[in-house]
């Protein structure tokens, strides 16, 4: 189990444990590092244990505490016998750790060192403090030559890294909320002097999307356009701003940074940045849906086109493009299936693009060049959960924004000063469970089934209903979970780490569980025991493959794919044998009917199709529907619809009949960006679903930013 005198409380307790054990049992390791003895003891294993269970952490000793306040907090925080108020993940810690170094050591490093140690040219002399140093040397001792030795090495280090201070005392990057108003907020872009930040708000006075402007420390928000799409970017003169537009008279246009008329620029649509000299527009453009998108320059005089980037034939293609300040060069990200893409630089003269990073993973929101042109920032999930990054321009090792911590995207930089802006969005969602729409108990409210303070969705039954299946990134990464059908007894089944993993099915046994994941970049089908073991991948090749499902009788694994150009249903035996194309008109989700003889299924547009197995042409079987918000048993089809008002709500269309009935409303489903979800009991008494419960959203500033 463990030593006894690093043990945390759940533990002790028999309960189940993760991570947060060890960082109990690190927070034990440091109190014991700096005091020299543990914060719980006794005289036996017994009497260490209730120690543990039922006192406080003990105070450590004064001189520490008013030294380090800041060590000493985050100590006694990884301390904390409840789960909730301890560090959730070992990432957090780091976090923790590293704004620690970058604080403590400039505020208060100091005057440590100047009280505490005498610092020559050549040599460095140690002052303990009496209270401190006396009583402790008899522990000290018992450490032996290993502990000096690591006793001695720290403190080398931390007075080294003090004096380094003291020679150069830096400037500490300081985080304060920009935006602290209600609403979705997103898209965060600086005017040119940096003094203002224009931004995309759902929550202004008549609550309808729209752009606007503020400036930073005063004011307030000030609307110059509204229904923008999701891409701004401020004029290099600073007098407009320009967004895209969706729909048939759509594109990107411009607006005065202080409001007043709105004028096209362009019919072409896509995330697109404009050239520092003011006469380009590079844009992500695509000619049709089935085609990769590409790097365009627009030349704003002439309005001439001309095609930078050429991605590979099947991609998602190159998105989000960012000049360079000396607008030389132009990074984007190159995307070979959803979900995943990297950073390419590429000059503005054209030439084959040149790969800074190789993570294969999500990155969201956007890339920001550092005011010198040497470095580029990005959100990205390859430490866990998105947080900032850099990477060289010139190619070169990744290093992690200190002090920013998780649910960071969208990275703005100022072109003068030392100012960033990011869009911190942390979104809480759980798995609810309300009855179902053959249900013949008494009604009852939806309840609270699996919930964390991380993601909790894409909750799927098992078949004989005893189980449940979902996915949650409270681990710190998206993985496959299963636990009991009343959401006891949660285990992790993957473990992939910054791939986004999700959408698990079970098969008609309730031995394995069917999924996707993207650990090798472009998504595939894998199938894991439900017990446990090692995922098995189903699907290879340089195809997208997603969203499987089972067929009745377990030979076969259904799933979507873009390997004929566009999605389509395909199916493979359980083997990842025998692959046969099934739609031909699209489709993106799919299940089998009980009867094993039809198979109905979604697009990428609403509604619900079927087509028999045996070969024919599909028919439409409800104009409504969304993949991910549909269900289908013996009985009908169960649907989530998000759009009614005034709350989302339960719907149920029953074969026998061809009648669409009202089951039941819901309080609210998912925030922008959240994961679908929906699922129905065979015998259709109970549904599960995920709802967003908690979703903070600001635009956060960072003060001496380099």
């Amino acid at each position: 189990m463990g030593t006894v005198g690093y043990m945390s409380p759940e533990q002790l307790r028999g309960e189940t444990v993760d991570g947060r054990a060890d960082i109990f049992a690190f927070g034990v390791i440091l109190y014991e590092m700096l005091a020299g003895e543990r914060p719980f003891r006794g005289v036996s294993a017994a009497d260490t244990m209730s120690a543990i269970l039922t006192l406080e952490t003990p105070e450590l000793p004064a001189p520490l505490n008013a030294q380090a306040p800041g060590l000493a907090r985050l100590i006694y925080r990884c301390l904390e016998k409840q789960l909730q108020r301890r560090f959730q993940s070992a990432s957090d810690l780091t976090f923790a750790l590293e704004a620690l170094t970058m604080s403590s050591l400039t505020s208060s490093g100091a005057a440590a060192v100047e009280s505490d140690a005498v610092v020559n040219q050549s040599a460095l002399t140690l002052k303990f403090h009496p209270a401190v140093g006396k009583p402790r040397v008899s522990r000290m001792n018992r450490l032996g030559w290993a502990g000096w030795i690591l006793a001695g090495v720290f403190l080398l280090a931390t007075i080294g890294q003090s004096v380094g201070y003291l020679r150069r005392p830096p400037v500490s990057p300081r985080v304060v909320p920009f935006t602290s108003v209600p609403g979705q907020k997103s898209t965060p872009v600086f005017s040119p002097d940096g003094n203002q930040i224009a931004f995309i708000w759902e929550g202004g006075e008549s609550a309808q999307r729209g752009v606007y402007v503020k400036l930073i420390g005063e004011g307030t928000p000030l609307r110059v356009a509204s229904n923008p799409g999701f891409q701004l970017a401020w004029s290099p003169d600073g007098r407009s701003i320009a967004f895209d537009r969706m729909g048939k008279d759509g594109g990107i246009f411009t607006v005065p940074a202080t409001g007043g008329p709105e004028r096209r620029l362009t019919e072409l649509g896509g995330s697109f940045a404009w050239s520092p000299d003011q006469k380009t527009l590079a844009i992500a453009s695509r000619n049709s849906p089935r085609d990769s998108s590409s790097i365009v320059l627009l030349t704003l005089e002439t309005g001439a086109t001309r095609k930078l980037t050429n991605p590979p034939a099947g991609s998602v293609g190159d998105q989000t493009p960012v000049f360079s300040p000396d607008g030389q060069k132009l990074a984007f990200i190159r995307s070979p299936g959803t979900l995943v893409g990297d950073i390419y630089l590429v000059p503005i003269t054209g030439g084959e693009p040149q790969r800074l990073t190789s993570d294969n993973l999500f990155l969201n929101g956007g890339l920001a060049w550092t005011t010198d042109g040497r470095e580029i920032v990005f959100s990205s999930t390859r430490g866990g959960l998105s947080t900032l990054w850099r990477v060289q321009a010139a190619g070169g090792r990744l290093r992690r924004l200190i002090g920013i911590g998780e649910y960071a995207y969208q990275p703005a930089v100022a072109r003068t000063g030392d100012r960033l802006a990011y869009l911190y969005r942390k979104t809480d969602t759980n798995i609810w469970r309300a009855p179902g729409p053959l249900s013949t108990a008494p009604a009852t409210e939806p309840s609270q089934l699996v919930a964390s303070t991380r993601e909790e969705s894409s909750a799927q039954f098992s078949p004989d209903g005893n189980r449940i299946t979902f996915v949650s990134d409270r681990s710190g990464s998206r993985e496959i979970w299963v636990g009991d059908s009343d959401g006891r007894n949660p285990v992790q089944l993957t473990n992939f780490g910054g791939s986004h993993t999700g959408m698990p099915r079970w098969s008609p046994d309730g031995r394995q569980i069917t999924f996707d994941s993207r650990p090798a970049g472009l998504s595939s089908i894998y199938v894991i025991s439900a017990a446990g073991g090692a995922p098995r991948r189903l699907s290879v090749g340089t195809f997208e493959d997603v969203l499987p499902s089972w067929s009745h009788d377990g030979h076969w694994i259904y799933f979507s794919s873009r390997r004929s150009g566009d999605w389509q249903i395909w199916r493979m035996t359980a083997t990842g044998e025998q692959i046969q194309q099934v739609t031909r008109n699209g489709g993106y989700e799919a299940f089998e009917a009980t009867d094993g003889k039809t198979l109905y299924y979604a697009k990428r547009e609403p509604g619900i199709w079927r087509i028999s197995l045996a070969g024919g042409e599909e028919s439409r079987v409800l104009e409504q529907g969304m993949w991910g918000n549909w269900a289908l048993i013996e009985q009908g089809i169960c649907l989530l619809n998000q759009r009614a008002l005034p709350q989302p709500t339960l719907e149920f269309f029953n074969f026998a009949t061809s009648q669409m009935t009202l089951f039941g409303r819901i309080e609210r489903t998912r925030a922008f960006g959240g994961s679908p979800g929906l699922a129905v009991s065979a015998d259709g008494k109970w549904i599960l679903y995920g709802q967003v419960d908690q979703n903070d959203n600001d635009i956060m500033l960072v003060e001496n930013f380099h």
